[in-house]
């Protein structure tokens, strides 16, 4: 019996901890050529949206369980939103997964846009959609600002189990907030946070 469990254990393939307890989304981050320059697409999302609407995202969405994995949910989120076909979208390589403070799971993919010109924004989901050049990502420095997290206990929280009780070191978290300036444009938040790894690995 041991030995069955172990084989089968040996053969899963790993997940994050706990994921099963998170929300799970996946995002484009696009490239596209304009005038043989090469520039990144952003999303202005729908003022008639409940989840932080008017602000500035990469295309994507939730991973849903019809979905085969996250770049299928990467795809078809883009293409919903976008008005394009899959295979107007070349998938160029997975970028780093972000585990968040609040229970998300974010699935990155850098992609190039083959037929920009069919792009048009659905307005259930965007208000509009913009481009800005690589060139100037590169060379701007964004704004960053550290924000601290820190623990809730509840009153019913057993202290006594732990080594010093109230007392114990509970170590502190922050993280960096960024912002990056495109004419009337904020980019900031998580999309400012997986722009700032994508940048990085262009100057690498």
């Amino acid at each position: 019996m041991l030995e069955k469990k172990l084989k089968k254990i040996s053969v899963r393939k790993a997940n994050i901890l706990e994921h099963e307890k998170c929300s799970k989304s996946a995002v484009l981050v696009p490239l596209l050529q304009y005038e043989n320059e090469p520039y990144f697409l952003f999303e202005k999302r729908s003022y008639k949206l409940n989840k932080q609407p008017g602000e500035v995202c990469f295309p994507g969405g939730a991973i849903e369980k019809h979905d085969k994995n996250a770049r299928q949910a990467a795809i078809r989120e883009s293409c919903e939103e976008l008005s394009l076909a899959p295979d107007d979208i070349e998938l160029l390589a997975p970028l780093d997964v972000f585990v968040g403070p609040l229970n998300n799971i974010v699935y990155p993919f850098l992609a190039y846009i083959k037929s920009s010109e069919k792009i048009k924004a659905n307005p259930e989901e965007v208000e509009y959609v913009f481009c800005v050049p690589l060139e100037h990502l590169l060379n701007s420095e964004p704004l960053s600002k550290d924000l601290g997290i820190t623990l809730n206990f509840p009153d019913d929280y057993p202290f006594d189990l732990v080594p010093k009780g109230k007392e114990y070191p509970y170590p502190r978290a922050s993280f960096s907030q960024k912002f990056y300036f495109w004419q009337d444009e904020i980019i900031w938040g998580l999309t400012a946070r997986i722009l700032f790894h994508v940048l990085d690995l262009f100057k690498d």
